[in-house]
């Protein structure tokens, strides 16, 4: 599926979408449709990271927030329920269980490594964080456990992320390469897939989006 595709179906149902719903997947869409018209592989990261986030993120009271991967492994979670295809489970043994192992393997975009960089927890400490975390992903990997499968990959992705917007990560870096492309080449097919998901399930409670629309 492409921006192409999605936004025709979107121009043709949007004016019965709820409104959340509506600003949901047109912000989305905005976002992949950048991505596919970026030549970089920092670029294409971040914006199809926006799109994932303009999709699920969420309003939420301050006393009642949610840290952002319990927000988002929430809607992954919501997202295979809906998917009476199962086309996020074929997507994940399919299409990606290579890409999703090297992810795994790799200490790079593991959090506890750089935990362990700055001086947060021992050398020790994040080794054995490190393969209990693959352990416990790799059962996920061997149970079919779509949803927990989904939720590491997001984890890793999540840690791939803070690098590039917080500036710990040079442009076009050859240090990091493998996992820029690597996430790269997940979310090129799964953010699509989400909109299409949220597209077909009009009716189900998204949430208030952040920062609604206002005019004037």
């Amino acid at each position: 599926m492409t921006y192409s595709e999605l936004k025709e179906r979107q121009r043709a149902e949007r004016d019965t979408h709820p409104t959340n719903l509506a600003v949901r997947v047109h912000r989305a869409l905005s976002w992949l449709n950048r991505a596919e018209q970026s030549d970089d592989l920092d670029g294409r990261f971040v914006f199809l990271w926006i799109a994932f986030n303009a999709a699920y993120a969420t309003e939420i009271d301050d006393q009642l927030r949610l840290s952002e991967q319990k927000t988002f492994q929430s809607f992954l979670q919501k997202l295979c329920d809906l998917d009476q295809e199962r086309a996020l489970e074929k997507l994940v043994w399919q299409a990606f269980p290579g890409s999703i192992r090297v992810l795994l393997d790799n200490k790079y975009v593991f959090k506890s490594f750089w935990d362990f960089q700055n001086g947060r927890i021992s050398h020790e400490d994040w080794q054995a964080r490190f393969k209990a975390g693959k352990q416990r992903a790799h059962a996920a990997l061997g149970a079919g456990d779509t949803v927990q499968v989904l939720s590491v990959v997001f984890s890793r992705l999540y840690t791939l992320r803070n690098q590039l917007i917080h500036g710990g990560s040079t442009c076009n870096s050859s240090v990091n390469r493998e996992q820029v492309r690597d996430g790269v080449a997940i979310l090129a097919q799964l953010v699509p897939l989400i909109i299409k998901l949220m597209l077909d399930n009009p009716n189900t409670l998204w949430g208030d989006v952040s920062y609604p629309v206002v005019e004037g």
